[in-house]
């Protein structure tokens, strides 16, 4: 059990200072935490990181400069005990099992945020993992599907912002035939109907970003 002499010390990640300041305040009345740093970007979450070495980091996914998950990439090849818990608008299985790869103890969406927050960090300061079940049974829905090839993510990206094949085919220098398979196995890996179906499912995972 932490005591008040020995609070859970936080590192909380997120571009929107208005965030920062709820978060902080859902926490003020906790006597076990304690915020020690904060960061508005990747960037400064590394530095922050590097300065405090935090008990627990809350980190946003989308962030300028560095993204989360690059950040928590670089503070884990140093830190690698780094217990770092992912705050995000997204769900999206593709995002989430990204985000495990890279190390993260906890995945929490900030609408669950006043909820679920502070029993999250203090089951990942007690080693555990946590997941919210709705979102580790989208990743288990998923773990068996064909995942897209890095080709085929950039031709799903160039038809979200409404490039037609000959198009896709001039700016990734590829045949317009050679487009046209991609967008095949598109659609077949991820069960779609049409282009526009594939574009709907890519954002709803979080295969691709608008």
């Amino acid at each position: 059990m932490t005591t008040t002499l020995n609070p859970i010390r936080i590192l909380l990640a997120d571009d929107h200072p208005v965030l920062r300041q709820g978060i902080q305040a859902l926490a003020s009345d906790e006597r076990d935490m304690q915020f020690v740093a904060e960061a508005s970007n990747g960037r400064e979450a590394i530095e922050q990181f590097r300065k405090h070495q935090p008990d627990i980091t809350l980190m946003d996914l989308e962030m300028p400069d560095v993204n989360g998950i690059d950040a928590m990439i670089a503070i884990r090849k140093e830190f690698p005990h780094a217990r770092i818990i992912i705050l995000t608008t997204y769900a999206g299985d593709v995002r989430i099992s990204r985000a495990l790869k890279a190390g993260a103890r906890g995945y929490l969406l900030k609408s669950l945020l006043r909820k679920e927050l502070l029993d999250t960090i203090r089951a990942v300061h007690a080693g555990q993992k946590r997941i919210p079940a709705d979102l580790a049974t989208q990743v288990a829905d998923h773990v068996a599907d064909d995942t897209l090839t890095l080709r085929e993510m950039e031709v799903l990206r160039a038809i979200a912002a409404g490039n037609a094949n000959k198009l896709i085919a001039d700016k990734l220098s590829i045949t317009e035939e050679t487009v046209k398979g991609h967008v095949k196995n598109i659609l077949s890996k991820l069960g779609a109907n049409d282009r526009t179906h594939a574009v709907t499912i890519g954002l709803k995972r979080g295969i691709i970003e608008l």
